[in-house]
């Protein structure tokens, strides 16, 4: 049975509008540390994880055909430029268009201004290239916290049809993504369980709404994935009438 969302008039099937690009690795990386270091920024990249490709081993279950390390390999070439071609299509998007401004409900070590994990590290488009903690992600003051949100505001108020949430660290915490109409009104276009795992978008689409906006609010339950949960950037997609 189909749970639905009410947005502005008209029901929009829970079911169908959320998906995720997990093209790339498909293994599940629960949580992200921390350096020791309480202010460090230049977080060391984390072990990157196997393609699922690669995952499978030399030998094969009874009944299979063992894949050779060579088929492996071009398997997982080919998976890594297909997640690639996708990252570079949404980042330039000629109908989406990122934050210009971002406040949070915390921020890691009170951040302020441009610091490392303030809120306008999710500004602008994605520039963490890696998951794992980084500095050039927005994450709230204490991990494993409960309710934190980010506010996001752009450019050009539009008739919205999707949200793109780049989530680097901690993936799946988000719970709740709204929009905000002319008059400050709330829109909550997606509620539910966020299936992102590993740096990946949680992709959030709708009906184009009949009012315009140029503010976006997600919400995160940063208790549900153990350790830091940290977003690089949030793409508003949508079109003038």
């Amino acid at each position: 049975m189909h749970k639905l969302t009410r947005l502005s008039g008209f029901n929009v099937p829970f079911l169908n509008i959320v998906s995720v690009l997990a093209i790339g690795s498909l293994l599940f990386l629960a949580g992200c540390k921390k350096s020791d270091q309480q202010a460090k920024s230049d977080v060391q990249p984390p072990a990157q994880s196997r393609p699922a490709a690669e995952s499978s081993g030399g030998g094969g279950a009874a009944g299979t055909t063992p894949v050779s390390p060579s088929a492996a390999e071009t398997i997982a070439k080919l998976a890594g430029i297909e997640w690639a071609t996708k990252q570079d299509e949404i980042k330039h998007d000629p109908q989406g268009q990122w934050a210009i401004q971002v406040s949070a409900s915390s921020t890691y070590n009170d951040a302020q201004g441009e610091a490392g994990w303030s809120a306008n590290q999710a500004a602008g488009p994605p520039n963490v290239d890696r998951y794992g903690d980084d500095s050039h992600a927005w994450a709230p003051k204490t991990q494993n916290g409960g309710i934190e949100w980010l506010d996001l505001k752009y450019a050009k108020p539009v008739h919205a049809t999707e949200v793109r949430v780049r989530e680097s660290c901690g993936s799946g915490a988000v719970v709740k993504v709204e929009l905000f109409d002319e008059q400050g009104g709330a829109h909550t276009v997606w509620a539910g369980a966020d299936p992102t795992t590993d740096l990946n978008y949680l992709i959030v689409k709708f009906p184009k709404t009949a009012f315009t906006t140029a503010r976006v609010k997600v919400t995160l339950a940063t208790n549900i994935v153990p350790g830091w949960n940290e977003i690089d950037a949030v793409q508003l997609v949508g079109v003038d009438q």
